[in-house]
């Protein structure tokens, strides 16, 4: 075997030993040492060359970067969860003619879907789901992601909440716990604006909590502009301190006329 090869195999037997026994601090330094030593190797992205071991070194640094996914999700890093997902993904995409498909590589996509839905990034949802195969579609994995996407778009919140006691893979938990807080703000959002206050227990039920702690830990944390006062959370203030935005009315109707009368000497 190659030497070079011999080396990363050797490190990374190291990082899934620390990885059994969840030491990630010792993961994440073992990890940084083989992305140096993966940029030895000329047949990985994005130069592919040809060489004689060139298969085994994309299996190799293919299963490396699976295993930075999952670590970036057990140490709850999102950043390096991107990094490392989009230095995989070459090898889901031009590098599959080349390689045998990877058991992880469904759970790993599915993964990023729901990252993109905790981030309340839809239109990058939709793009990277068009890029998937009718069979990536109908995976477990896939199909958890979108469905958990269609309740959440439906304002079907109960719908996703649920769904963390169905996750495909133990990865996903997670992922579903801050979905849970994406829901969450998006109820507190919708609430502010229909209500000018709500008494603490519809509040607590609307946002799903079980008692008046978690409700005021909540509101001082995430939205200090409530005000809670007579058992009741108050939201004028925060539609108060909302600027408001003064329409030009008088430009915009000089512009329409203006515009009309371009259109009259065309025609």
């Amino acid at each position: 075997m190659d030497p070079k090869l011999t080396e990363v195999s050797q490190l990374f037997e190291r990082f899934k030993a620390a990885f059994l026994r969840k030491d990630y601090d010792t993961c994440s330094n073992l990890l940084s040492q083989l992305k140096v030593k993966l940029t030895e190797f000329r047949s990985l992205p994005p130069l592919f060359e040809d060489t004689p071991n060139a298969v085994r070194e994309l299996t190799i640094a293919r299963d490396i970067y699976e295993h930075a996914v999952v670590l970036s999700v057990k140490i709850e890093d999102q950043d390096a969860f991107e990094r490392d997902f989009f230095q995989l993904k070459p090898y889901y995409t031009d590098a599959c003619n080349k390689l045998p498909p990877s058991p992880q590589e469904y759970p790993i996509l599915g993964l990023n879907l729901l990252r993109l839905l905790v981030q309340n990034r839809i239109a990058e949802f939709h793009t990277e789901l068009e890029l998937l195969s009718s069979a990536a579609l109908e995976n477990p994995c896939i199909k958890h992601a979108v469905e958990l996407e269609q309740s959440f778009m439906e304002g079907a919140y109960n719908r996703v909440l649920s769904a963390r006691q169905t996750v495909p893979h133990d990865t996903y938990v997670y992922f579903m716990d801050l979905l849970a807080k994406t829901v969450r703000d998006e109820i507190a959002g919708c609430s502010e604006k229909a209500y000018d206050y709500l008494s603490m227990n519809d509040a607590k039920q609307m946002l799903m909590f079980t008692s008046d702690k978690e409700l005021s830990e909540y509101i001082k944390e995430d939205h200090p502009e409530w005000e809670i006062k007579n058992s009741c959370v108050f939201f004028q203030k925060a539609k108060e301190s909302a600027p408001c935005k003064e329409i030009p009315s008088l430009q915009l109707i000089n512009q329409t006329l203006s515009y009309a009368r371009e259109l009259e000497r065309i025609v």
